[in-house]
């Protein structure tokens, strides 16, 4: 349980600087895709995006394995639960960064 509120507290934090990143520009141009993708070559922004995919993939996956958890207690259950939980966690991180790579220029097009 421990997990779901460091990665709550963490996601919190990581999400209001993000939030407090996008109202430096005005709206209507922080969606061009020019500033969009200008983003995508920013370091820093880049590290934030991807531990604001990790600390919220990590807290959600977790809060539904929590839930599924609470429907059944037989050790077969917890432990497919468990397995499904993180493998489609891992897939979340995997392909939302996929997407950051592929964004920022690295990837092969």
């Amino acid at each position: 349980m421990r997990i779901h509120y460091i990665t709550g507290l963490a996601a919190l934090f990581v999400v209001a600087v993000h939030i407090l990143m996008r109202l430096i520009i005005p709206y209507h141009t922080s969606l061009q895709y020019s500033n969009v993708i200008a983003n995508y070559h920013n370091f820093p922004y880049v590290v934030l995006l991807e531990s604001i995919l990790v600390l919220l993939a990590i807290h959600g996956f977790n809060g539904l394995r929590i839930m599924l958890l609470e429907l059944r207690q037989t050790r077969t259950w917890e432990d497919g639960v468990t397995i499904s939980t993180i493998a489609a966690m891992i897939a979340i991180i995997a392909f939302g960064t996929r997407t950051i790579i592929f964004a920022n220029g690295l990837g092969v097009v």
